[in-house]
């Protein structure tokens, strides 16, 4: 099973997840050139992409998705809410679109998604796991806090796409208006790295190698900064950064490093467990 983001931050985002021939996009918030060039450089045929998976409808995860998908047939993938939201701005895309239920999975070739919801300002936001050839990758970024689900989700990941926005100090300190800087902090926001962290540490020690920290804010934040305190948080737990865990931050603007992930494990879904003692 192969990862790779393609972009992560307030500027576009969007991840390719492939196993067993099945590729799919987590959110095309950058533009279509971008996205099939993308696809292109990292051996993937764009006109093989199985499905998009959309998160929640703001236009850093969708903005491509108008001219892809006049370039491209394939079916796109997200909560019902979403897709009206989505709809309302791109009417022509309706006829592609499959509802999804959190909690719930669903097959795309040879892969299995399931969505479970996240706190966001938006319709029905989700995050999503993707299993695949015994792996299993976990995207949870756009999160007003931790919610069960969300920790849920992280729980035994092989890799986990973990938000980590902003240092609240630079946040409460910087440029952003007070309103701004209030819809951030919110439980309707995004995570600092604090929390972020947080939800790194529940993942590794439950057995994930690899902790990829996205969707970074470029005035509240930087790369340095988010792995700092991620990867402090991990050695205080007594998990080695360097050698435990491959953390590494994705970029902004250009593709992230593609991940090769081998484990032989069953997967399992969400719902089945949900009686499983957090880590």
């Amino acid at each position: 099973m192969d990862f790779c983001t393609l972009a992560s931050g307030s500027g576009g985002n969007a991840s390719l997840v492939r196993s067993g021939g099945t590729a799919v996009l987590l959110d095309a918030g950058i533009s279509a050139r971008r996205i099939t060039t993308a696809l292109r450089q990292l051996g993937t045929d764009p006109g093989e992409l199985a499905g998009v998976l959309i998160t929640h409808e703001h236009s850093d995860h969708i903005s491509g998705l108008t001219t892809l998908a006049k370039q491209l047939d394939f079916p796109v993938y997200a909560t019902e809410p979403t897709i009206r939201a989505i709809c309302a701005r791109i009417p022509s895309l309706g006829e592609r679109c499959r509802a999804v239920k959190p909690g719930e999975s669903f097959q795309i070739g040879a892969l299995r998604g399931e969505a479970f919801p996240t706190s966001h300002d938006a319709a029905c936001s989700v995050g999503y796991s993707i299993f695949g050839d015994g792996c299993r990758v976990v995207l949870a970024t756009d999160l007003g806090y931790l919610t069960p689900e969300v920790k849920q989700a992280a729980c035994r990941c092989d890799l986990l796409v973990c938000e980590a926005n902003h240092d609240e100090d630079w946040l409460r300190d910087g440029p952003y208006p007070y309103s701004l800087k209030q819809r951030v902090l919110g439980d309707r926001g995004h995570l600092s790295n604090e929390t972020g962290a947080e939800l790194a540490l529940l993942a590794a020690r439950a057995g994930a190698r690899t902790v990829i920290l996205a969707h970074l804010s470029s005035e509240n934040n930087t790369p340095a900064r988010a792995r700092e305190v991620v990867a402090r948080r991990l050695s205080a737990a007594g998990i080695d950064p360097e050698g435990d865990v491959a953390l590494i931050v994705a970029p902004r603007k250009e593709c992230g490093p593609l991940f090769c992930l081998s484990r032989s494990r069953e997967p399992q879904s969400l719902a089945g467990e949900r009686e499983a003692a957090l880590c």
